[in-house]
């Protein structure tokens, strides 16, 4: 019998981190350092809400109508965001993920998504967690387990918190040249150049009333081939650096508008992504998983500045 509506937990510690990943979903459940949390996730008895810290597979983001096409095959999958009519952040979410792995400092969890009505294709994925000199690191693999080739996506979806009690005082930094512009269903309509819009935040900006439910590509890495979305908290106490690595090339940024309270725009959701929304009719970024094949997607957080808890 569950102990607990999330499952089986798994909990990581390497000096002052500690982190809690879940069965149900694979989920990253809890992230701290010094005892204060850098991610605003859920307990291990409640419902989980808004993605928080969920795997999205294969495809994050939603598919307008639920349908596309695939080798010739009109496919249609189950309308998961009923208001808008689109089918949203994949299908591994609600299932059970085994431990495959398991040490003081790292995880291993591993699940297989069985051909089902709209998605006709068999994979095997396994997320890794591990807490290291530079934070939590984070690998998603996946393989092509079935005989004929799959559409593919895959993401994250953490909310970041920085201390402050709303994302409007947050500095936010997002190394991008581009935005997504979407319609009244979350699709992308356009894709437009940053600069001289309000989504520009290649030098810190704070987010302020901006309501952000942006995806952003272009991603420029730094020196150590990271591309690196930067929270910093406006006293400059603390930060958390969200390191998109192989894999990735879109990240959406949430700012928790349409949360329920008390949750509304009181943590930062950064989601590393392979590809944008609506990938399964448009092929943007699309990967082809053919019989055989493994994709990777790499990401991390590296929190900065003081966080121990009884520091304000």
């Amino acid at each position: 019998m569950t102990e607990y509506l999330t499952g089986r937990q798994h909990q990581l510690r390497s000096g002052d981190q500690t982190a809690v990943v879940v069965e149900l979903g694979g989920a990253l459940r809890d992230y701290r350092v010094g005892g204060r949390p850098v991610i605003a996730g859920f307990g291990a008895d409640e419902t989980i809400e808004g993605g928080r810290g969920q795997l999205l597979a294969p495809w994050p983001n939603r598919v307008r109508g639920g349908a596309y096409r695939w080798d010739g095959e009109q496919l249609q999958l189950p309308l998961s965001e009923t208001e808008h009519g689109n089918a949203i952040h994949g299908l591994m979410r609600w299932v059970s993920w085994e431990m495959l792995e398991a040490a003081e400092d790292r995880v291993v969890l591993g699940a297989t998504l069985w051909p089902q009505p709209g998605y006709p294709f068999l994979l095997e994925l396994a997320a890794a967690y591990a807490l290291t000199a530079d934070g939590l690191d984070v690998e998603i693999t996946t393989r092509n387990a079935g005989s004929r080739a799959a559409p593919y996506g895959v993401g994250q979806h953490p909310y970041l918190t920085v201390g402050t009690e709303l994302v409007d005082d947050v500095l936010l930094t997002v190394p991008a040249g581009r935005w997504l512009r979407t319609d009244e269903r979350g699709i992308p309509s356009a894709t437009e150049s940053v600069e001289g819009s309000p989504y520009d935040f290649r030098t810190a900006q704070r987010i302020a009333d901006r309501h952000l439910d942006t995806a952003f590509s272009g991603l420029e890495p730094d020196a150590t081939g990271w591309s690196v979305v930067r929270l910093a908290h406006p006293a400059g106490l603390r930060g958390v650096d969200v390191r998109i690595g192989e894999g990735a090339g879109f990240v959406q940024v949430y700012s928790g508008d349409t949360l329920a309270e008390p949750a509304r725009r009181q943590a930062l959701a950064v989601e590393p992504m392979t590809c944008p929304a609506n990938a399964f009719q448009s092929g943007d970024a699309l990967v082809t998983l053919r019989s055989g094949d493994q994709h990777t997607l790499r990401w991390g957080l590296s929190p900065w500045g003081t966080w121990a808890s009884e520091t304000s």
